[in-house]
């Protein structure tokens, strides 16, 4: 895959569509958080909550299931020769993405 079209539209979707360029270009980070800003606030509320009504051990379960997602879909993307830049911005707008599926 080539370098300068691994980073764009084409490659990393992320969950709120209007945050993201009109046409396939590189998109920062910044742009991938803020296009996932309601994910984030969700899994950071089931974070939270799981650690107030139960324990500090499931909210660092619930994590470390969301750090596992994220180096699974870092290493599938590696495997399919991305980028590191676009590895990791498809990773994280991926489970962000898919976590919210349900919704």
């Amino acid at each position: 895959m080539r370098s300068d079209h691994c980073v764009t539209r084409n490659h990393i979707e992320v969950w709120h569509h209007r945050v993201l360029p009109s046409g396939p270009e590189r998109i920062g980070f910044g742009t991938v958080l803020l296009g996932s800003l309601l994910p984030i606030l969700a899994w950071a509320g089931i974070g939270c909550a799981l650690y107030f009504v139960y324990n500090p051990l499931s909210a660092a379960v619930l994590g470390g299931l969301f750090a596992l997602s994220l180096i699974v879909g870092f290493e599938l993307r590696r495997r399919a020769r991305h980028s590191v830049r676009c590895s990791v911005y498809g990773a994280l707008g991926g489970v962000l993405d898919k976590s919210m599926a349900g919704f």
